[in-house]
């Protein structure tokens, strides 16, 4: 499976997981500490959310170039 590559405020990010936000919902209130758990599962550093679903995220780092 190919991942994906998201860009957010103008940061680089892999998408790793999408998984969709009812999934997260106990007595239609919004677990956050399910989502915390998914993300330190899938060894991810940040989640993003769209309408539908919790991406699951890793930092692309800002490579830094020398002259030479």
């Amino acid at each position: 499976m190919l991942k994906q590559l998201y860009y957010h405020n103008d940061k680089a990010y892999l998408i790793n997981r999408r998984i969709s936000v009812h999934n997260f919902e106990k007595k239609g209130q919004l677990n956050l500490d399910f989502v915390q758990a998914w993300r330190d599962y899938l060894g991810c550093d940040h989640v993003l959310r769209d309408q539908t679903h919790f991406m699951f995220c890793e930092t692309i780092k800002d490579t830094k170039f020398e002259e030479l």
